[in-house]
C-alpha cells in the first residue's frame, strides 16, 4: 500500500476543505398558502407541490398526533 511522500500542510488542509462549510438553505414561497419551503419540496402545511396535491398533510398530522400504543 502507497504512503504519502509529503506531508499535506496546514494551508493545503484548509485550502482542500474550503467548500466543506454548510450554506444557507434556499427558500421559496408556496403559491397556495405562502409558507417558506424548500425548493423542490412538497409544502409542509397545505403539501402542495408544481400545483399538485403531493401529500395528504392532514392524513399526516392525525397519525403524529395518535397516542402510541404502550
Amino acid at each position: 500500500m502507497g504512503l504519502p511522500s509529503k506531508k499535506r500542510t496546514n494551508r493545503s488542509k484548509r485550502d482542500r476543505a474550503s467548500h466543506f462549510a454548510l450554506k444557507p438553505l434556499t427558500l421559496g414561497k408556496c403559491p397556495e398558502c405562502g409558507s417558506p419551503v424548500k425548493t423542490h419540496y412538497a409544502c409542509p402545511k397545505c403539501g402542495l407541490y408544481r400545483g399538485k396535491q403531493g401529500k395528504e398533510v392532514k392524513k399526516r398530522a392525525d397519525r403524529l398526533l395518535r397516542k402510541p400504543k404502550a
